[in-house]
């Protein structure tokens, strides 16, 4: 079994480079990428700790199914929106996505 610790680390070193590229990136579509290896950090989490705390109850893997939900809709929906921005200004770039209204 491994340990705790090292499952922390690598979550953290995933949200931290998920973090990174929220921060770093300009293209709206690796800004949603790295919004999903965030979230894909959080349920990695969830999972160690339902696992270590009470593995015989399943609440943190329903978190997990949940985290994975949201995650997908959120995915679909943010790439609805970026490709309605693309038609309309030819670019997804954040920095020239300054406004809501048209």
């Amino acid at each position: 079994m491994v340990p705790l610790e090292h499952i922390l680390v690598f979550s953290a070193i995933m949200f931290a480079i998920g973090a990174y590229g929220v921060m770093a990136r300009r293209n709206a579509v690796l800004v949603f990428m790295a919004v999903e290896l965030m979230l894909n950090a959080v349920a990695i989490n969830l999972v160690a700790f339902a696992a270590r705390v009470d593995p015989q109850r399943f609440s943190g893997l329903v978190f997990t199914i949940f985290v994975i939900t949201v995650a997908a809709a959120e995915l679909g929906l943010g790439l609805a929106i970026v490709l309605r921005v693309y038609r309309m200004r030819t670019s997804v770039n954040v920095d020239e996505i300054d406004a809501l209204r048209w």
